[in-house]
This record gives C-alpha cells, sequence and structure tokens, in this order.
C-alpha cells in the first residue's frame, strides 16, 4: 500500500468519524447520554477502519465485486449456460411427470409383479397385468390353463 494511499483512507476515516461525532453530540442533546454514547461509538468504526487498512480493502473488494458483477451480466457464455441449466430442469420436471403417468419404463416394482405374474406366484400381480380367464375362475394361472381357455373359446365360436 503506498503512502499516498494509505494517507487518503486516512482522512476519509477521519472525515467520517468527525461527522460522527457531530451528529452523536446533536443526538446526545435531543434525546439523551444513552443516544449520544451509541451514536459516538459508531462515529468511531470508520477512524478504526481507515487506521487498519479495512477501508481500504473494502473499497477494492466492493469495486472488483462490481466489475465482476459487470462483466457476468454481460457475458454470452454465462447466458448460454443458464439457458443449458433451465433446459435441463425442464427435463427433470418432464420426465417426473411422465414417470408418474406411467409413460416410461415400467418400474423395478412393475417389472418384478411382470415377472410374478408370469410365473403363477402372485394374482395381485396378474391383475395389474390383466386377469386371464383361468385366474377369473380361481385356479393357477399356468401356460396350460392359458391354451386351455384359448381352446375352449375356439371350440365355443366352432372353430378347431
Amino acid at each position: 500500500m503506498g503512502e499516498y494511499d494509505a494517507t487518503t483512507w486516512q482522512a476519509i476515516g477521519i472525515t467520517l468519524t468527525v461527522v460522527g461525532v457531530v451528529l452523536s453530540f446533536l443526538a446526545w442533546r435531543s434525546r439523551g447520554a444513552a443516544a449520544g454514547l451509541r451514536g459516538l461509538a459508531w462515529s468511531l468504526i470508520p477512524l478504526a477502519a481507515a487506521m487498519t487498512g479495512l477501508l481500504r480493502v473494502v473499497f477494492e473488494v466492493t469495486e472488483s465485486v462490481s466489475s465482476w458483477a459487470v462483466r457476468l451480466v454481460f457475458s454470452p457464455v454465462v447466458w448460454s449456460g443458464i439457458v443449458v441449466g433451465g433446459v435441463s430442469v425442464a427435463l427433470f420436471v418432464v420426465s417426473g411427470l411422465l414417470r408418474r403417468r406411467g409413460g416410461g419404463r415400467p418400474t423395478r416394482k412393475e417389472r418384478k409383479a411382470q415377472k410374478a405374474a408370469a410365473a403363477g406366484s402372485s394374482p395381485a400381480a396378474v391383475t395389474s397385468t390383466g386377469t386371464t380367464p383361468a385366474r377369473q375362475q380361481g385356479t393357477p394361472a399356468t401356460q396350460d390353463d392359458d391354451m386351455a381357455d384359448i381352446e375352449a373359446i375356439l371350440k365355443k365360436h366352432g372353430i378347431s
């Protein structure tokens, strides 16, 4: 930190402190000692910040953050990234809606129920995939029963 910079920041801190002391004196006279002491305490903070170099650091950080913000707002790369992120969120939302409505692949639970239905071990699984005539009569749903049902239907309609 150069000498000129340190002197400038200390002058700014002293000026702010003097203004604060005058305002705290006026507060003391109009509102009482507690308000005046509180104002005096607040008015010493800029002087302390200038003496430690904190005032200059705060100014430089504010300046760099504001220039970074300007670069951020006017950057086509940033805006294209925001658009890609938005598309990603939209795809997540649509995929969730399709999954809830049943427009996607069957879930693990549904696949398990279908396998159980094919093996004939779960009545609930068979009804979720569609009941067979053998199942409606209360007998186990096996491949042989299904073939027998088909033969019975064909005979009923005169087809051999």
